[in-house]
């Protein structure tokens, strides 16, 4: 058995989403539960197929972004397992929809900090048994950060 450290990419703009599912009908459904639940999203999607022909299934609004999530894929390699990159949408704008998806059975991560799955390898399977995301904490926030982060979510729009 081994454990193998997977760097993903991305640009730097970008949002990634990395997580499990079962299926080849996972496609179409992601496909089209992002495309009602954000018009005009621009998103590379790619899943990693567990058995029969055992393909990198994919689909895609955004060539660049589509040709990065295969690539990460590969690089993952574990079976049932995903990656979904996306340019001008948060995974908040997404993830309600994404999770009703029936295929979909756990989200690792979903972020724009540096991501790198942890993969466990045995043989010809391999799984992700976690991640390490972005980087750790330098403090507890303090009120002048509890103030600039409520103003920054208003800023943006998801605050009143």
């Amino acid at each position: 058995m081994e454990i193998r450290l997977i760097e993903t990419e991305k640009p730097e703009d970008a949002n990634i989403i990395v997580g499990q599912s079962h299926f080849i009908k996972t496609v179409e459904d992601i496909y089209e539960a992002l495309v009602t639940s954000y018009p005009g999203i621009l998103f590379g999607f790619a899943f990693c197929e567990a058995s029969g022909k055992r393909l990198i299934r994919h689909c895609r609004t955004d060539d660049a972004l589509g040709k990065l999530a295969i690539k990460n894929a590969e690089k993952i390699s574990a079976g049932h397992s995903f990656v979904l990159l996306l340019g001008n949408a948060f995974p908040i704008n997404i993830m309600k929809s994404l999770k009703s998806v029936d295929e979909v059975l756990s989200i690792y991560a979903a972020t724009a900090n540096p991501l790198t799955v942890i993969i466990l390898e045995e043989g010809e399977q391999r799984g992700i048994i976690g991640v390490l995301d972005g980087e750790v904490p330098l403090g507890v926030e303090k009120q002048e950060d509890i103030q600039e982060r409520e103003e920054f979510l208003r800023k943006i729009g998801y605050k009143r």
